[in-house]
């Protein structure tokens, strides 16, 4: 089943055909503040899904086209972001901070934007603006210090989810935080439709070129693993966004791009760059050139 949010706050379920409107099980609307609806219908779903199976089943809904879907979880308790995940890019960042090292950070919230919209640049002269191919593990049930045997049960769904990032030495989350830097989408797949999160293809292109391809099988620190790492210093809530990590290939992208992602029987989303006019700060005013290392 496909979870997902659409037209300015409203709920729904998708068989990738027609979406149809479940936000009166969740209090969800365009007058709820702060937009937890879908934090509710997540940490519910188990006793609501024989409902939303017969409503998905039962009632013709609207055709999936014809909405625009938003980031399935606009307000996360927390968004976590696992660094240098994958050894091949490590080697192409010449780091030594893995993320079996340095354990996970925390990116903002507000840079979380869905499969309608763009990715913004900030005006940073002298900054290159990098796309990073990722996988938002959506959390579906509350706990900590949750035993490796059981993490992937917390495991709700899966999304695509691009991390954006400000190439630089500052700190990484102020350079991963600005506004649209998340995108996430376009809905979320619930967990029993990816047959192993062990074996998961994911792929990113920019304007049509295949810039990264990878697989979860690569992963240095599993699902299953970042599921309880993060849970041993931090309790996980329903709609909590773990993000996996990228593999190698990571590049700047430049307004006028279009950067398309897709995950393995999760989905694919494409969004358009602009270049913003806000974003320049002291922190930034220095150049950086990147080096990629082979």
């Amino acid at each position: 089943m496909k979870i997902v949010r659409y037209n300015g706050g409203h709920v729904g379920i998708s068989d990738t055909c027609k979406v149809v409107d479940v936000s009166h099980l969740c209090g969800a609307g365009p007058d709820e503040w702060p937009p937890v609806g879908i934090n509710r219908l997540i940490r519910d779903f188990d006793a609501l899904r024989p409902q939303l199976e017969q409503l998905l089943a039962s009632e013709p809904g609207v055709p999936l086209e014809s909405v625009r879907l938003e980031t399935p979880v606009p307000w996360p308790n927390k968004l976590v972001a696992y660094p240098v995940n994958y050894h091949d890019h490590a080697r192409e960042m010449a780091s030594r901070g893995l993320a079996n090292i340095q354990g996970y950070f925390l990116k903002a919230n507000s840079s979380l934007v869905g499969p309608a919209d763009r990715i913004e640049l900030p005006a940073l002269s002298g900054r290159e603006i990098h796309h990073e191919c990722e996988i938002a593990l959506i959390i579906g049930k509350q706990g900590r210090q949750i035993p490796l045997e059981r993490a992937l049960d917390h495991v709700f769904g899966y999304a695509c989810l691009m991390d954006m990032t400000v190439r630089g030495k500052e700190e990484r989350v102020f350079r991963k935080s600005y506004d649209t830097f998340t995108p996430v989408g376009p809905w979320i797949t619930t967990a029993d439709e990816v047959p192993d999160p062990k074996d998961i293809g994911m792929k990113l292109w920019v304007n049509g070129q295949l810039r990264q391809q990878s697989n979860t099988r690569d992963l240095i620190v599993d699902i299953a693993n970042m599921v309880a790492i993060a849970s041993s210093a931090s309790t996980l809530y329903p709609g909590d966004i773990i993000a996996t990590g990228t593999p190698a290939g990571v590049d700047k992208v430049l307004a006028g791009d279009e950067v398309t992602i897709e995950v393995e029987h999760v989905g694919r989303m494409s969004l358009p760059v602009v270049q913003g006019t806000h974003g320049a700060n002291v922190v930034f005013d220095k150049p950086y050139e990147f080096v990629r290392h082979s």
